[in-house]
């Protein structure tokens, strides 16, 4: 089975994206909507803006890179479970790189132009901190790109974080990535957005365990918890939160990093410079989800055997109360209790 992508398929998922974040806008009248912390824009571009949360003075910086599908708020989806709020009460000085949702009228961008933004980001974070480099971190695809500029600019941060974050994507390695690219034909086209909720239907195909049945599950073992139970609904509410991505993006991840595995094998060119594990120099931290069908250890290990510098790895067993285990790691209690600390100590460790 495979994906139609032409136009009037692409139509259809376009529709579907309104109709999703409408259905979003329903169950965030029953007191779902987000509820983020303060922030202010200090830096942007036509596809990005720079969000600083502040900190104190003097604090260590935390450049956040994220997703480039959905909306950046499941960092910060309830006060109580808050990756955002946790790393301000560490006294961090927190910034988030938060990608816009594209239109046919503000470009076509590409990885390229994504690693631009975050080098650009980087700078701006930087002079914030009176010269002293941030730490960066990322989740899942965010995380990736995090991962492509730190093998680009190594020298430019102190440290990197990358949660859930696929980085190896060889046949056979990911049931997920394997089942993706049988599913959506090559070369796709990148002249028009690509919808967000095409993007959703073809990862449900790609893996229906992961992003049906067990968000179906937990919905069931979180009966008895109300908090259990308040959070996947939130997080079910951001999924619902649909925007379409540039199709030039789009189909560089799909072709240049699933299916010919670019990054990995050291074929990826960046601003002609080709990047991959080797020029990845910068201490680098990855925890993964052994729950997680999307970025499993799997994923990680033939990536890290190939880098040059020390990385260290942390499992996190996922938990109930979270809808996807994708996301338990921002979003789970244990999560923050238990792994969290831990990243802020190899953070803290890494400043000195």
């Amino acid at each position: 089975m495979t994906i139609s992508l032409n136009a009037l398929s692409r139509a259809q998922f376009d529709v579907s994206d309104v109709i999703r974040r409408a259905q979003g806008d329903l169950v965030g009248a029953f007191g779902l909507d987000p509820s983020e912390c303060p922030y202010r824009i200090i830096t942007s571009h036509s596809y990005w803006h720079l969000r600083d949360y502040g900190g104190e003075d003097q604090s260590p910086s935390l450049l956040i890179i994220a997703a480039p599908i959905k909306k950046p708020y499941i960092w910060d989806l309830t006060p109580s479970t808050s990756s955002i709020r946790f790393c301000l009460r560490q006294r961090l000085h927190v910034q988030l790189l938060e990608w816009l949702s594209a239109s046919s009228h503000a470009g076509n961008y590409g990885i390229d132009d994504y690693v631009l933004a975050i080098s650009e980001a980087v700078a701006t974070s930087t002079a914030t901190a009176k010269g002293a480099k941030p730490h960066m971190i990322g989740h899942s695809l965010g995380g990736t790109l995090a991962a492509i500029y730190g093998a680009f600019q190594p020298e430019s941060i102190k440290g990197l974080v990358l949660l859930g974050a696929p980085l190896c994507f060889e046949p056979s390695k990911s049931q997920f990535r394997d089942a993706l690219i049988s599913l959506v034909p090559q070369k796709i086209s990148e002249d028009e957005p690509f919808p967000g909720s095409l993007l959703s239907h073809a990862s449900a195909l790609a893996s229906p365990n992961t992003f049906i049945w067990s968000r179906l599950i937990d919905a069931a073992l979180s009966v008895g918890d109300p908090l259990a139970m308040e959070i996947h609904a939130r997080v079910e509410r951001w999924a619902l939160d649909e925007i379409p991505v540039p199709g030039k993006l789009a189909r560089q991840i799909i072709d240049w990093l699933y299916r010919e595995n670019r990054f990995c094998s050291g074929k990826l060119e960046i601003h002609e410079k080709f990047v991959g594990p080797h020029g990845l120099s910068t201490p680098t931290l990855m925890v993964t989800n052994t729950a997680d069908q999307i970025a499993s250890l799997a994923s990680l290990v033939p990536f890290t055997e190939k880098m040059t510098t020390k990385t260290q790895i942390i499992q996190y067993p996922g938990e109930v109360g979270v809808c996807l285990q994708h996301l338990g790691i921002l979003v789970g209690r244990q999560a923050q209790a238990t792994i969290w600390p831990d990243i802020l100590s190899w953070i803290k460790c890494q400043n000195g």
